[in-house]
This record gives structure tokens, sequence and C-alpha cells, in this order.
């Protein structure tokens, strides 16, 4: 009996050693992890060795000034300290992204094929510091499961401003997250300055009264809402978000959920009786006209202000919950579609989507949007005979998922479009938590189950959208998007067969306090036992 104790105690210990041998404590999870003997201490006697990193070198510098109190010096040139390197021949072992991390005891060395995958390496380091400034000794090698992994921030309906948008980005960059798509137009708000319609922000920027209580409900806040960024202030924040490797990818809604620009200039709707930003959310009934010349020229003239500020070459047009009920009813709509042999709303709208894909390609610059951009029986409240089509969309879209099942993901993959996964359940953070707990949130897979191995590579990554009708203040937001916003780091960086919740879990603490030191009010409660009903 003795002996059978001894033996399960090894194995338990080798159990032990071996789990944390796969395993750091790091979000998100890196690929192959190997613990090693010993430390290397950080003192301020330690140099930061730059091999063509300055940046990053001086990111590293403030950042363990700032959160370690560590001030050291950055040299051109060493052995010793912490040393970052770039290594072009490493790009066949980790890719674009990904890096090296080798801590040793008389070093630290993060090498990666270009400035990124250093960066990355960076933020790995900075969750193993201990307070003392020590480092167990391991080494690591790590690139990400999909290239696209995104946070959406909405601030068409409630306007957060650029110092809560840079909070955001370097949360992002300490995941790795490294697109930020920017819910900038929508029905209740119009937050991007456009030179050449001063009144998109004058009036489309600005509401009297907002809705609250429920999508139904009669209530108003009593207190009007407004704001916009101005084109320095978006390059501003581009510049901040490129500083930490994160694209920012726009989204101009359209052709629905243009209420804003709308209420702006009243000839780009199809009713045209719109006097004032809505103050309420939800499907409204006017779309753009886009039958009318004048609108498609409006929507260049925006498109290419747009193309000019943003260095991303990706623009999201929304294109969801488009109600066609004013097309339908209008005999101007009707006319061209007849001239143009368009059978139905969605035969226009895709028809319309192509004619912005095109303007798009001519600059070098791709469009994505909403899976409603393909067509289909997305919605229970469209009537199928209007989602019938024989417009095939542009082929070089990136179809944005966020409602559909297999068979519409297998058909868009098969006809050879990319796709970026949001799927709503399991991503949107306004829902709560007693809906989408952390757990919900962390098992989310990009790649539907089922979904053919040969289509896999169409699956860019995913995105998790902060929708804001309900989400009025900082603090409201901060307790929705944290600490879901982990998960989703962990579920776009991290091979499938290296996830594991329970370590995800532990990993989680050290991050929390981070957040809490930096003033973020995440939520107390968001696991599923958080919910349990009590009997």
């Amino acid at each position: 009996m003795k002996l059978v104790n001894n033996l399960l105690a090894c194995v338990l210990v080798l159990f032990t050693v071996t789990l944390h041998a796969q395993h750091t404590r790091v979000i998100p999870q890196p690929l192959k992890v190997e613990s090693k003997e010993g430390s290397y201490t950080i003192t301020p006697k330690v140099k930061i060795i730059a091999d063509k990193n300055d940046y990053n070198a001086q990111f590293l510098k403030e950042l363990l000034e700032e959160e370690y109190q560590l001030d050291l010096k950055i040299a051109g040139k060493g052995k010793k300290g912490i040393i970052l390197k770039l290594d072009t021949a490493l790009s066949n072992e980790v890719g674009e992204e990904g890096y090296t991390l080798e801590v040793l005891k008389n070093k630290i060395e993060i090498k990666a094929p270009n400035t990124t995958g250093v960066f990355y390496g960076i933020q790995t380091l900075r969750q193993l510091i201990k307070n003392n400034g020590e480092v167990a000794a391991v080494s690591i090698t790590d690139n990400p499961r999909f290239a696209w992994r995104a946070f959406m921030l909405d601030e068409a309906r409630y306007f957060k401003g650029k110092e809560q948008v840079k909070k955001l980005l370097d949360q992002m960059a300490l995941l790795k997250m490294n697109v930020f798509h920017w819910h900038l137009t929508d029905d209740q708000g119009w937050r991007i300055e456009i030179k050449k319609y001063p009144k998109l922000t004058e009036v489309g920027g600005f509401r009297s009264n907002t809705q609250i209580g429920g999508w139904n409900s009669e209530k108003r806040s009593g207190e009007p809402h407004g704001g916009y960024y101005t084109q320095d202030e978006i390059k501003e924040i581009i510049e901040y978000a490129a500083a930490r490797h994160i694209k920012v990818v726009p989204e101009i809604e359209m052709p629905g959920h243009a209420s804003a620009a709308i209420a702006a200039y009243p000839w780009l709707g199809t009713i045209g009786e719109l006097k004032e930003v809505p103050v309420v959310f939800g499907k409204l009934p006017d779309s753009y006209n886009v039958a009318d010349p004048k609108v498609f020229q409006f929507l260049e003239d925006v498109l290419l202000e747009v193309m000019n500020l943003f260095p991303e070459k990706t623009i999201h047009i929304g294109g969801d919950e488009v109600k066609f009920d004013a097309w339908k009813e209008s005999e101007f709509v009707q006319n061209f579609m007849k001239e143009n042999k368009l059978n139905t709303p969605t035969d226009l709208q895709i028809f319309f989507t192509n004619k912005i894909s095109n303007f798009l390609d001519k600059y070098d610059h791709r469009m994505m949007g909403w899976n409603e951009v393909l067509g289909g029986n997305v919605h229970e409240w469209q009537k199928k005979e209007d989602m019938e089509t024989k417009e095939e969309l542009a082929q070089s879209t990136i179809v944005h998922f966020w409602k559909g099942n297999l068979d519409m993901v297998t058909d868009a993959v098969n006809r050879g479009y990319d796709i970026v996964n949001s799927y709503h359940v399991f991503t949107y953070l306004d829902y709560n938590y007693g809906y989408t707990p952390i757990e919900n949130s962390y098992s989310f897979d990009p790649v539907p189950e089922g979904l053919d191995a040969k289509y896999h590579e169409k699956v860019l990554g995913l995105g998790c959208q902060m929708w804001s009708e309900w989400i009025p203040t900082v603090q409201d937001m901060d307790r929705m998007v944290f600490p879901r916003l982990a998960a989703y780091a962990e579920v776009g960086w991290t091979a499938k067969d290296r996830k594991n919740f329970d370590v995800f879990i532990e990993n989680l603490n050290p991050i929390l306090d981070h957040w809490e030191k930096k003033g973020i009010k995440y939520a107390d409660k968001f696991r599923k036992a958080d919910f349990k009903e009590v009997k």
C-alpha cells in the first residue's frame, strides 16, 4: 500500500512538473514553452540592447520604469542584458508576428523576423517579471493561430473619447490583439470629421435625447449627447495604435444605419423626412437612396477622405440590418431596379455594395461587411422573397459573420470569400455575463465545428464587439469588456490544443491586478458559477 501511495505521489509530482513545463503564466498562452533551471533578475544596472529596434527598446524602457520602477539604459551593442534582435531567418519558423524568448541566467533575448514580433515578445516578458524584477528561466517559441484578432468599439451610440480609446489600445497590445475595428457611424451618431460635408458632425454628431431602459422602452435620459473626432485626433489615435502594432479599421455604415447622415443631409435618404438625429435604438426605417447618383457621389467623397486618413487598406462598410420598406415604397428606386434588372431589394443592396467595392479597389483598398452583404435569409423579420438574389458579391469582400449557421459559412468559403467570425452568441460584449460568461467567451472557436478542413485557411480570425446602445458610461464599458477581452485574445492567438481554461483562469489573476492598478473597473462576477440560481 505504501508503495502504491509513493507511486501515486511520484505521478502527481511528474504531472505537476509537466503541466508547468507546458504552460506559463502568460495570456495569451504561447505555442511552445520549456521551463529551465535558474532565473534572471532585472536591476537598474541591466541594459536594453537594441538591434534596429529603437522604438521597441524605448517602449520596454518606459514600461519597466512605469510598472516596475526600473530605470534601464539603452545600448546599441552588448551580449548581456535584455537583447532585442531582428532575425529574418526566423520567419519560416514563427511567421510574420511570431518571436522567440530566451531567459537565461546571464541574459534575456527576444528575437523575431520583424519589429512586430519583438513587440509581442516584450508583451510576454512583461507578464513574466515578478515584483522584484526576477524572471524564471524559460525558452518560448510563439506565433498566433489567427492573423485577425479584433476588438470593435461602437462610438456611434455613445461617444467615449480619445483617452478611453487609447486605454483600450494599451490593453489590446498587452494581449497581442492587432485590429481595432472602429464603428464610427450609425443611426444615432456620426463621429468622424468629413471636411467636404461639415454637417455630418455639426448635426449628425449630436442628439437631443437618448432612449434608456431597453429596446421597447418609452423612457428617455432627458439629456443631450454628442461628440466627434477631428481628423487630427483620428491621426493621433492611428499613430498611437500603430506604435502598438494595431491596425485601425474604420466602419462607415451603408446603406442602412445611416440616419445620422440623413439628418444632416436629408437628400441622402429614400424617405427624406428625417429632421434630427434619432434618439431611439433599433432598426430604423430609412436608408441611403442608393438609386440616386448624388448619394453615391457623397459616399465616394466620404470614403476618399476616410482612405486618405486611415493607412489600413481594409474599409468596413457595415451593410447589416437594412430595412427594405423604404426602397420598396419608392417609385424612384423601383424604376432604378427595373432599369438595372434587379428583382429584389437584396439584388439592389449587392448591386450597390459591388459599386462601393469597385470604387475601393481603384484605390487599392478592400471592402469588408457584415454577412448580410452576401444575401441569404439571415433575419426572421425579413421576408424570404426580399432576400433572394441573383447578384454575386464582389469576390474580394471580407465577409464578417455575426449571424448565420454552418451552411452559410460553408457557402461563403466555398464561393471563395475570406471570413472573420464574430458569432454574436459568443462575441458580443454588450451581452451580460449571465448570458455570456467568460467560459463561453473562451470556448469560442472561429472555425465552426463541421467546417471542412480545406476551408479553414479562409477563416482569417475573430472579432469581439462592444456595441454600446445600453452602455452609456466608461464604467459600464469597462465592466462588459474586462475580463472577457483576455479570453478573446487567447482564442485568437493560442493554438487550439494549447488552450486550457483552468490555466487561463489562474493566469488571469495578475492581469486583473494590472487592470486594477490602471483604474479599469472590470466585472467582479464573470464566471458561470456566479450566476447560478440560489435554491
